[in-house]
């Protein structure tokens, strides 16, 4: 079973999550906590379903308001995203270095754009870091 498979009753994530099923409901009006629903449309729940109940139980215990933690639970969502994504240009880079080893180096320029240079030079130092280069190029 996946972390994300919707597996749960409405009663048995709010015994999980430590709530009561209103409040899920409630929290599924507000889209804070959208569960999947069967073709019958009753609410299925998955385990991150439940983490993520658990995290706006704390984050309200905390005193942060429901528009606040709607905020902080898009941000993670956000953050999550760009995580999978620069982990997706990761593996196309280490990709395209193994069909065409000693081809490029890149850097990350003054402004934090990234820039080609050629294999063998020396980024400036006061102004670019090296983010990749080839095995075996120092």
């Amino acid at each position: 079973m996946e972390s994300t498979d919707p597996v749960f009753a409405i009663a048995i994530a709010a015994e999980l999550a430590g709530m009561h099923p209103q409040t899920l409901r409630q929290y599924d009006r507000l889209q804070l906590v959208i569960p999947q629903r069967t073709s019958g449309q009753s609410r299925r729940y998955s385990l991150r379903d439940i983490d993520q109940l658990r995290e706006i139980a704390r984050l309200g215990a905390e005193g942060v308001s429901l528009e606040g933690i709607r905020r902080v639970l898009q941000l993670e969502n956000q953050v999550a995203a760009l995580s999978r994504r620069v982990r997706e240009l990761e593996h196309a880079l280490a990709d395209e270095m193994i069909a065409r080893p000693g081809q490029r180096v890149f850097a990350a320029g003054e402004s934090g754009d990234v820039v080609s240079i050629r294999a063998g030079t020396r980024a400036r130092r006061n102004t670019q870091v090296v983010v990749w280069r080839p095995l075996g190029h120092d």
